[in-house]
């Protein structure tokens, strides 16, 4: 039986049909099975968002459709482990707050906490894990990553204010009220969250103007993944799928032909495996220097699979997954949209 809560939320959100594709695709929390009609917790909501997430995901990668399709088709399922998002920490930011702390204001209310920081020195960024405090191993993990300009040029950072100080602010006041009484209570009303629901996914997108491609030029000679977050903004960089061998899954894609990273990433714990396809090319606007529009092939979103195996809790004297993350496993995926615009 279904989550009434979460199938409404779907249901309002998307229509029936994408509603029960991704009930059918996705795995649900066990923790969910139980539910108070009309009375929204935040557990429910943080999976209808991010069920909505990663249907979004799919939308913007046909790497990604064409797998999940064939997964279903052989009936299985996605495991959705973690979406990764990237962020600007600038004070040149227009309305949207800077950097990670434009979604901690949603995930918190949500139920996540912040369980990890990473150094991503190589590429200027910081990343940060949040997890579910009410189901960690099976409601969606994110890595917020941080972007930090103050590594890079003069030039470099002239150009990421021009680009980001238009950006606009996702959420309204009433739905930082809501997201206040969902953090206070850990529940809403069913119609206040129907009413948050497609803010806080909206909020995961592009929040500033069209850039120019003349700081996009200069963004991408300094930083691939800053030249990403000019065009794609904070819609998920990637969604994950939690396999049982990432080692199997990456050679047969191989062997389908699939656009795979070369080598799977391994963490130095030797507990958590990663490999990912590169990221889809999709046609964006640019703003040329006579003011008009052009159009250019730049990297997109992409599908990545990981493995992730157990440690014993000495505390809890229990077997749990490894949650964490890797900063060298994240480096090397993040590669999956670098040296593909032109």
């Amino acid at each position: 039986m279904r989550n009434a809560n979460v199938e409404h939320l779907l249901l309002k959100l998307l229509g029936p049909e994408r509603t029960r594709s991704l009930f059918s695709t996705l795995n649900f929390p066990p923790a969910l099975n139980v539910w108070e009609d009309g009375i929204v917790s935040r557990a429910e909501l943080a999976q209808a968002m991010n069920m909505a997430l990663f249907e979004g995901l799919l939308e913007r990668s046909a790497n990604g459709r064409t797998y999940t399709t064939e997964t279903i088709a052989a009936g299985g399922g996605v495991h959705f482990d973690h979406g990764a998002l990237r962020t600007v920490r600038w004070e040149q930011n227009g309305a949207l707050p800077p950097g990670e702390a434009a979604f901690a204001r949603i995930l918190v209310p949500l139920g996540f906490e912040l369980k990890g920081r990473y150094p991503l020195d190589k590429l200027g960024m910081t990343g940060r894990a949040y997890v579910h405090q009410d189901a960690p191993e099976d409601i969606s993990q994110f890595f917020v990553s941080e972007l930090h300009p103050e590594r890079f040029s003069p030039e470099f950072q002239n150009a990421v204010t021009n680009v980001v100080s238009s950006s606009k602010d996702p959420l309204t006041p009433l739905a930082v009220s809501r997201l206040w009484e969902l953090e206070r209570d850990g529940t809403l009303p069913i119609e206040d969250a129907q009413g948050l629901l497609p803010v806080i996914v909206g909020a995961f997108a592009r929040q500033h103007d069209v850039p120019n491609e003349a700081d996009y030029d200069v963004l991408l000679k300094e930083s691939a993944e800053m030249a990403w977050i000019a065009t794609e903004g904070n819609a998920f960089n990637h969604a994950t799928d939690r396999v049982q061998n990432v080692f199997e899954l990456s050679d047969e894609q191989k062997e389908k032909g699939r656009p795979m990273k070369p080598e799977v990433e391994r963490s130095r714990s030797g507990r958590v495996f990663q490999t990912a396809y590169r990221a889809d090319v999709v046609a964006r606007e640019l703003r040329g220097k006579d003011g008009g529009i052009v159009t250019r092939n730049v990297p997109g979103s992409f599908y990545e699979f990981i493995t992730r195996k157990r440690d014993f809790d000495k505390q809890t004297r229990q077997w749990k997954l490894d949650l964490r993350f890797d900063t060298g496993n994240a480096q090397g995926i993040f590669k999956m949209t670098a040296s593909q615009a032109t």
